[in-house]
């Protein structure tokens, strides 16, 4: 490792002032930092205070909380398309297990690296063009986005979905640490105006067809839905309909994008982020408050609607409200930073998602717009709990 730390910093003196590359100095420092703790110091007299983890290895953290989540996507990708196509007849086997996982892994790549290839170019080409470093922010974001699309959205929406994300929701906002709202559900909010037939419905979640010619002739058996449980709760005219049980919704073996269906996967990660302490339970805590107080509201108001008697239990399970209440709404840019702000922020997230999933059949998931206004009313938040603590502490002097 020393040999290779030596030959890398010989080789970064191309990239400084007067180097034959020195304009793409930005290229170099974005690897140099990612592969090794930064060794320099503030310019500013005083003390400093040294620590190995700075911001991209904060982003990594949250990469690998995010890596359970993926892995059983990718398996749950497989096992839709297998139970899709019929070929869970005769049960589930331990070569049928690796199939769906390598199918699964076919499929989820490509999302993963077009992700990155379109946000890391953009990120790389203003770094240059701004003459400053590149930022660490689409470490995750580059992570997120395929977990939050279906799996049947094509390449090429998710490629522009992400090169407007980029630009018109962090870039023209100033770049990592500046942007208003989540950058992953922009380009999820995007996809889901801009090409609303491949962001919801029955055919969508479920890979049915061939991925790179694997399985290719198979098609769905007669009778199969690939609809989401939220999905059957918006359509449904059975106020008592159950499309699913708790530890089926819980375990995520249920149709849904990549990341979001199952339960345990986003609790590892959400361990992770909270014994790091890069993520706030304040946060989470309020979210699951009160979007579970707030559906039970409506399990005892007496609706003849379908969502509004979903047990309230079933509704933190469903859906992407775990996942983004653990991974989108604590990120630390977009959501409120005071202590008691995150308390409010997170309880408006709850409380709006609940809401829309109950009263707006036109949008039976609901997270994403819940924590996009929450975003919104982060810096308001944040406002009104500073000043309340100013005249407060006014009137004690």
């Amino acid at each position: 490792m020393e040999k290779f730390y030596k030959a890398w910093k010989e080789f970064g003196k191309n990239f400084e002032e007067g180097g034959k590359w020195a304009k793409l100095s930005s290229f170099y420092d974005a690897f140099d930092t990612f592969l090794f703790t930064p060794n320099t110091t503030a310019k500013r007299i005083g003390a400093q205070i040294h620590d190995g983890r700075d911001s991209k290895r904060t982003m990594i953290l949250v990469v690998l909380a995010l890596v359970p989540a993926m892995l059983f996507g990718m398996f749950n990708v497989g096992y839709q398309h297998l139970l899709a196509t019929g070929q869970l007849e005769m049960g589930m086997t331990s070569a049928l297990w690796w199939k769906a996982f390598g199918f699964g892994l076919l499929a989820v790549l490509p999302y993963i690296i077009v992700s990155y290839a379109v946000g890391l170019g953009i990120e790389f080409v203003v770094a240059q063009i701004k003459h400053e470093e590149v930022a660490e922010g689409f470490l995750v974001t580059g992570f997120i986005i395929p977990l939050i699309v279906p799996i049947n959205t094509p390449l090429w929406m998710v490629a522009i979905a992400v090169a407007f994300a980029v630009i018109f929701a962090k870039e023209v906002f100033g770049g990592t640490g500046y942007n208003i709202f989540n950058v992953a559900l922009i380009a999820r909010a995007f996809l889901f105006f801009a090409y609303p037939t491949h962001m919801t419905g029955d055919s969508v979640f479920v890979r049915t067809g061939s991925t790179w010619g694997w399985d290719a002739g198979m098609a769905a058996v007669d009778g199969f839905s690939g609809a989401t449980p939220l999905g059957v709760l918006a359509t449904s005219t059975d106020a008592t309909v159950m499309p699913v049980d708790f530890w089926t919704a819980f375990n995520g073996l249920i149709p849904g994008s990549v990341g979001e269906t199952c339960g345990w996967a986003i609790l590892l990660g959400a361990c992770l982020l909270l014994i790091t302490g890069v993520a706030s339970w304040k946060t989470m805590l309020a979210i699951f408050g009160t979007a579970a107080l707030t559906a039970f509201l409506f399990n005892v108001s007496g609706s003849d609607t379908a969502a509004a008697n979903f047990p309230w239990y079933m509704h933190l399970v469903t859906g992407g409200l775990m996942f983004g209440a653990v991974f989108m709404a604590t990120d630390p840019v977009t959501s409120a930073r005071t202590e008691c702000g995150k308390w409010i922020y997170g309880a408006l997230i709850g409380f709006m998602v609940i809401v829309i999933r109950v009263l707006n059949p036109g949008y039976p998931e609901g997270m994403m717009l819940a924590i996009l206004l929450g975003n919104a009313f982060a810096p308001l938040i944040d406002w009104c709990v500073v000043r309340a603590n100013i005249n407060k502490r006014m009137k004690r002097a």
